[in-house]
């Protein structure tokens, strides 16, 4: 209701102005007005293009869709996790965050939103950040009574290690990351060393990538931690292994992820919860575009196989963006109203 008197007089002013230019003017109509008001209402708006591919390239089909189908005047701004959400808290700004993960700053996030000044808008990932130990999936299939961690590890010749005879090989994370502390506590609460195992060092996320592709093109075992959604998974096809035992909040947290973890515990890793987190100015201000942030949510899978084809194209998140709008539009159309998906579909 607050904005009815500035959007009555907007549409009457381009009614007056029509009606002074003549008999070539008469011929646009009101209805034309009240759409030009309409898409300007949106306005101004901040979207944060995070440091990652699959936030660089969903802030990409942000704007163009905000741009195209809601008349939005979209500016990307670089973006990190906690960075962004802080400047949003204290700042509000930038106006939308499209792919937070927001298990790290959830308390004060939480009181934020609480607050007003921040909002969840959709559940940006349906399956939310997954973490965990996996295996091919033709391994996989050929032995479906491997479903759990603990079944893996009953089998170490499946999983051959590198350069070691005899041995199974669990593929860590790169070092430096808080996943190569989890990974090895895994390890140790596991007992894999007992059961034939050694922790096999990639060095780096191309190395552990190699390492898959390897894999792939042998068609060998292969068992190690990995996380979705990310291009690997997109070009070559893994299952995760069930932990067998729910999340240990307080195991995890207290231990598995410190460097000096002497008894670490058995426990899933937690799902990432990744949500689409806009300022209270923007809801307030983005008319119909809030709607389709709202309702913008898509799977791991869809992502995954966005990804390769961008890693496959070396393509940016801009070509990216523009490569899902024109293929995948079962999709994205869900997402938006058939008026709105005309006019981004005219525009690519």
């Amino acid at each position: 209701m607050n904005n009815f008197p500035k959007f009555s007089l907007t549409v009457l002013a381009a009614v007056v102005t029509l009606a002074a230019c003549g008999k070539k003017e008469e011929t646009a109509t009101p209805a034309a007005a009240v759409e030009t008001a309409a898409s300007q209402a949106c306005g101004k708006v901040s979207v944060a293009n995070m440091n990652w591919q699959s936030a660089e390239v969903l802030a990409h089909i942000d704007k163009l869709i905000l741009s195209s189908g809601y008349g939005c005047d979209v500016e990307l701004v670089p973006g990190d996790t906690m960075p962004t959400l802080t400047a949003m808290m204290e700042k509000g700004k930038p106006d939308v965050a499209p792919e937070a993960w927001i298990n790290a700053v959830r308390q004060p996030l939480d009181a934020a939103v609480k607050a007003g000044r921040l909002h969840y808008a959709a559940e940006a990932l349906k399956d939310g950040g997954v973490e965990g130990w996996w295996i091919p999936k033709y391994l996989a299939d050929a032995h479906p009574e491997i479903k759990t961690i603990d079944d893996a590890l009953k089998q170490p010749k499946l999983f051959p290690a590198p350069e070691i005879k005899d041995r199974g090989g669990i593929y860590n994370c790169p070092a430096g990351w808080n996943c190569q502390l989890t990974t090895g506590a895994a390890f140790k609460a596991w007992g894999a060393a007992k059961k034939g195992f050694v922790l096999v060092n990639t060095g780096s996320a191309a190395g552990l990538d190699g390492s898959i592709a390897k894999a792939y093109e042998r068609k060998q075992g292969w068992l190690g931690y990995y996380w979705a959604p990310t291009s690997i998974l997109g070009k070559y096809e893994m299952v995760k292994l069930d932990a067998g035992v729910p999340f240990d909040k307080k195991g995890f947290e207290g231990c598995n992820t410190k460097v000096d973890c002497d008894k670490p515990v058995k426990t899933d890793w937690a799902k990432a919860e990744v949500f689409t987190v806009v300022t209270d100015r923007f809801k307030k201000a983005g008319g119909p575009a809030i709607s389709y942030l709202e309702a913008r949510s898509w799977r791991n899978d869809t992502v995954n196989q966005l990804l390769a084809w961008m890693s496959d194209n070396q393509a940016t998140g801009e070509d990216g963006a523009k490569y899902f709008l024109k293929s995948q539009p079962e999709i994205w159309t869900t997402w938006v109203t058939p008026d709105v998906a005309e006019k981004i579909k005219a525009s690519l």
